[in-house]
């Protein structure tokens, strides 16, 4: 898949170092899969749901961060909209985000 962008992870890591390694597995996992469902993204990464509006949400690093990210599959492309922690998430709409 394509991240749009790798960026964003870099600024969370940078604000939240214990968050690291496992945006940087995240990543990783996700730039060599090829995904064109939900199905295959559970096959590969089991911790995602499926929001709406082209937006699945990530549990990350043992369920202590949250990733929203917008999908088209058509594309392989994978748009970040969101990364924060479980409270910083309750705070976002994930659908319009």
């Amino acid at each position: 898949m394509i991240v749009i962008t790798y960026k964003t992870i870099k600024q969370y890591q940078d604000s939240n170092k214990h968050a690291k390694d496992a945006l940087e597995r995240w990543y990783h996992i996700v730039t060599i899969a090829n995904w064109s469902n939900l199905s295959e993204i559970r096959d590969t990464y089991n911790d995602v749901d499926f929001v709406g509006n082209d937006r699945y949400v990530f549990n990350i690093g043992g369920n202590k961060y949250r990733l929203v990210a917008m999908i088209h599959f058509s594309t392989r492309t994978l748009y970040i909209r969101f990364i924060g922690t479980h409270k910083e998430y309750d705070k976002i709409d994930c659908t319009t985000i």
